[in-house]
């Protein structure tokens, strides 16, 4: 726990909402083309409410994972499964496949009244239960990668404030350090991103090495913090299968309007 009792200070300075729109770079690739898209349909957009939104990503054909704090609204309270829909490889208006959630579960352990902790970082994990399967000859789920080393090269496949529309592709970014369950990438993630896989290639394949939870949208040296995932995925299908109930509580997040830089009160997904 030395690492983290040093570092925590510095992750929840990192985490003040940003000031500005992130601005598309070099390293980031807009999947506008269903050819450029081929491959990542499993990812979409899990519209919340009256127009918020996180992002996440298929794991079976009726199973999607996003960040756990993005299923809580403004007031702490669980949001309603019937307010989320999924909307797999949703690019300019046109989705891949679109399906509403029956029901979901946060992780065991998760407190959004805590703020941002390790620990919540640790389980800030959702796992929604889609009212239809998507076939998987529609959109490939993808399969858990296992823990992540230092150094190692990740992608990732985002939605974001002013980047709302179409996923965005970051082909390259790396792992900086792993310890006690939570990563830290130099991954460049923004509001919106929460919930967004983290891949690593195994073989040919990409797998999920772990989720966004939250970073440093505003500043040079972009960041952000995930958690490992096989423990937690696997606790969460059994409470899945039980069909427990997500716990509701304060978030302690903020959220911002799309397309503009103002921001207001509730969880930390971007709200068009």
């Amino acid at each position: 726990m030395t690492v983290l009792r040093t570092l925590l200070p510095i992750i929840l300075a990192m985490l003040l909402p940003a000031s500005g729109a992130l601005a598309e770079t070099s390293g980031l690739i807009r999947l506008t083309d269903r050819d450029d898209l081929f491959g990542w349909e499993a990812v979409g957009r899990v519209d919340i409410g009256k127009g918020g939104f996180c992002t996440g990503v298929l794991i079976a054909p009726d199973q999607v994972l996003t960040a756990a704090h993005c299923v809580y609204d403004k007031q702490g309270r669980a949001v309603d499964a019937a307010e989320i829909h999924f909307r797999a490889g949703l690019r300019d208006g046109v989705v891949i496949a679109e399906r509403g959630v029956a029901r979901y579960v946060a992780a065991r352990g998760y407190d959004p009244r805590a703020g941002m902790t390790a620990e919540n970082i640790r389980r800030d994990v959702a796992l929604l239960e889609l009212s239809e399967p998507i076939p998987a000859s529609i959109a490939a789920p993808f399969r858990l990668h296992g823990r992540g080393t230092k150094g190692q090269r990740v992608s990732v496949v985002s939605y974001g404030a002013n980047r709302d529309k179409a996923p965005s592709w970051q082909r390259e970014c790396g792992l900086n350090w792993r310890a006690e369950g939570i990563m830290e990438f130099n991954c460049d993630v923004i509001f919106g991103s929460s919930g967004a896989p983290v891949f690593a290639r195994d073989g040919n394949r990409a797998r999920i090495l772990s989720l966004v939870s939250g970073g440093n949208w505003d500043s040079a040296e972009k960041i952000a913090y995930g958690m490992d995932l096989p423990d937690v995925v696997a606790t969460l299908k059994r409470d899945l299968r039980a069909a427990l109930p997500a716990t509701a509580a304060d978030t302690g997040f903020r959220r911002i309007e799309v397309g503009t830089n103002r921001r207001a009160s509730g969880a930390k997904f971007a709200k068009p």
